[in-house]
C-alpha cells in the first residue's frame, strides 16, 4: 500500500520531541511545551534539545557564551551576501550563506553540538546584515550583553527592543523550535543519513523550509488583522468569510484535532501583556470572536487557533516585515533540525524508501 507523502509512515526513533494531536500536546525531551514556554529561557529550551536534560547555572552560562562568540559572520560570507541579487528572498540568502559556512574546514562527519550552536548563532546576523544591507544602512554588530532573541531584534534596526516585544518573541521562538518529523526536519534527516556534513543537511532543511506549504508566512492573519482593525468590528468581517465559504486564516491545524499547544501556551503568555500593545490586544479579541463564530457556524470542526495566529500578531506587534517572518521561524527551527542531525548520527541508517513504477514497458 503507497502512502503518497510518507503520511503515517513511522521512519525513525526519537527522543526528541512528542507530538500528541488527539490531545493538544506537544512534548520536548519529555518537558510539555507549556511549561517549557512559561518557566524558560531561550536558551535553556535550546540546551534541553541539544543535550537532553535542562542546564544548571554553569551550563546555560557556557552557552550563552558559546552562542555569543558564534554570531561573527566571517568576512567572505558577507562579501557574498552584498554581491547576491537584490530581489533574491531572504530564505535563499540564508540557504546560500550557510552553505558558504560550509566552506570551513571543521566541518564534517560526524556532527558535534558546537557546530549545531555555531550555525544557530549564524541565522539571526544572516537576516540582520542582509536586511540592513538592502536597505543601504550601516550594520549593528551584535552586542555580548544582549542574550538571543534581544540581540536579533536589536540589530534588526539598532534599538533596544521593549521588553514586551522581546517577551513575545522569545515565547514564540521557543515554541517554534521543534516539531517532530515534519518536512524541513525531515530532509535534514535524510541528508544527514547520507553521512554528509552538517551544514549540507541544514542547507537542505533552509531550502525545505523556504516552501509555501511549509513554511510559508503568515500573512493571511496579517491581512485578517489589518481588515479587522480597519473595520472595527471583528464579528462583522468574520462572519461574512466564513458564510462566504473563505478560509479563516490562523484557524484549525492539520495534525492538531483540538487546540494547538503552540497557541495555547502563547496565548498564556501574552495574557500578561495586554494592554501593552494594541495588535496583541486585536489578536485576543479576534481568537475569541473567530472560535465563537465557527463553532456556530461550522458546528463539529474543532477549529481553534494556531501557533501562525499568535506568530502574526507578534510579528505585526514588533513591526517586522512580512518578509522576515519565516526566516524568523528558521531562527529559532535551527535548534531543532540540528539536534534531529545530531540524533541521526548516533544511531545512522541512510534512507532509502522504495517506489511503485507506474509508466510503461517499451519493446
Amino acid at each position: 500500500m503507497i502512502q503518497k507523502g510518507l503520511k503515517g509512515i513511522v521512519a525513525a526513533e526519537t527522543s526528541i520531541s512528542h507530538i500528541d494531536g488527539e490531545n493538544g500536546q506537544l512534548f520536548y525531551r519529555g518537558y510539555e511545551i507549556r511549561e517549557i514556554a512559561k518557566r524558560f529561557s531561550f536558551e535553556e529550551a535550546a540546551y534541553l534539545l541539544w543535550f537532553g536534560h535542562l542546564p544548571d547555572e554553569v551550563q546555560l552560562s557556557v552557552l550563552k557564551n558559546e552562542l555569543k562568540s558564534n554570531r561573527e559572520l566571517p568576512e567572505y560570507v558577507m562579501e557574498i551576501i552584498d554581491q547576491l541579487p537584490p530581489a533574491m528572498d531572504l530564505m535563499s540568502v540564508i540557504r546560500t550563506s550557510i552553505s558558504a559556512e560550509g566552506g570551513q574546514s571543521d566541518y564534517g562527519w560526524k556532527p558535534g553540538v558546537s557546530q549545531a550552536i555555531r550555525l544557530t548563532a549564524l541565522v539571526p546576523t544572516i537576516i540582520a546584515y542582509r536586511k540592513r544591507f538592502l536597505e543601504g544602512q550601516s550594520f549593528f554588530p551584535s552586542r555580548s550583553d544582549l542574550d538571543f532573541v534581544e540581540n536579533y531584534l536589536y540589530m534588526l534596526d539598532g534599538n533596544l527592543p521593549l521588553a514586551a516585544h522581546i517577551e513575545a518573541l522569545e515565547t514564540y521562538m521557543i515554541l517554534t523550535l521543534e516539531h517532530g518529523m515534519n518536512a524541513s526536519t525531515f530532509s535534514a534527516r535524510v541528508t544527514a543519513s547520507t553521512e554528509s556534513d552538517l551544514v549540507s543537511a541544514i542547507t537542505s532543511a533552509v531550502g525545505t523550509m523556504k516552501g509555501p506549504l511549509h513554511g510559508g508566512a503568515p500573512s493571511g492573519v496579517i491581512e485578517l488583522l489589518d481588515e479587522i482593525a480597519m473595520v472595527g468590528d471583528a464579528e462583522t468581517v468574520i462572519r461574512a468569510k466564513v458564510l462566504r465559504g473563505e478560509k479563516l486564516m490562523g484557524f484549525g491545524h492539520r495534525v492538531y484535532k483540538t487546540h494547538d499547544p503552540r497557541a495555547v501556551a502563547l496565548k498564556a503568555k501574552l495574557m500578561g501583556l495586554v494592554g501593552e500593545d494594541e495588535w496583541l490586544d486585536l489578536a485576543m479579541t479576534v481568537e475569541d470572536t473567530g472560535v465563537k463564530l465557527l463553532a456556530e457556524l461550522k458546528p463539529g470542526r474543532l477549529l481553534y487557533t494556531n501557533v501562525e495566529f499568535y506568530a502574526a500578531a507578534i510579528m505585526k506587534a514588533i513591526n517586522l516585515d512580512v518578509e522576515l517572518f519565516t526566516p524568523t521561524f528558521t531562527a529559532s527551527r535551527m535548534v531543532g533540525w540540528t539536534a534531529h542531525v545530531l540524533e541521526q548520527a548516533e544511531n545512522n541508517t541512510i534512507y532509502r524508501p522504495q517506489s511503485k513504477y507506474i509508466g510503461t514497458y517499451n519493446k
